[in-house]
């Protein structure tokens, strides 16, 4: 675990630091995905339960996606001013359309997670209660809001992730 989370020190310092941060060259969503996702509920995980489920992964997916889904949200914003400052972010390497399809991808795959978790443990359904702060956040991507108008969306994102996570979390420990 200690090399673990040296990694995730230098996966944070190599976001936007040194001579070449792989934040600028596309890769930011990716980092977050892993390190927000992955690396943060799985480790957790395997700290409290000696081992990695299926479910863990699927919560893992979940929280992981969402939590790119913000910091593209915070790129697609800012496709504008990157391209002229030479920040190659994922949204300005798919371009504006792409990368709204792909925030609402990441939005809306918890669904499907949840669903398959529901298996398992029915009363996961419960935190389908997401949808309407997931749905509010892909309205405004998806109507092509710019600028300002996107920085509502980050929170709403963060909070529909917060209960997505929180309520799956509960679900599958009381079953």
């Amino acid at each position: 675990f200690i090399l673990i989370g040296a990694l995730c020190i230098a996966g944070a310092w190599f976001y936007t630091g040194g001579k070449n941060p792989y934040g600028y060259r596309g890769l930011g969503e990716v980092a977050v995905f892993v390190f927000f996702g992955l690396v943060a509920v799985l480790g957790t995980q395997f700290t409290q339960a000696g081992s990695i489920s299926f479910t863990g992964l699927l919560l893992a997916l979940g929280v992981g996606g969402m939590s790119a889904a913000v910091n593209l949200a915070n790129n697609i914003r800012d496709i504008p001013s990157d391209s002229q400052t030479g920040k190659i972010t994922l949204a300005v390497r798919l371009g504006d359309a792409r990368s709204r399809l792909l925030f609402t991808v990441l939005l809306t795959l918890p669904v499907l997670y949840t669903i398959l978790i529901a298996f398992g443990s029915w009363a996961a359904l419960v935190a389908l209660v997401y949808i309407p702060f997931a749905l509010k956040s892909v309205r405004t991507v998806n109507r092509g809001a710019k600028g300002k108008e996107l920085i509502p969306v980050l929170g709403l994102t963060g909070r529909a992730m917060l209960i997505w996570a929180v309520l799956s979390a509960l679900a599958v420990a009381v079953v």
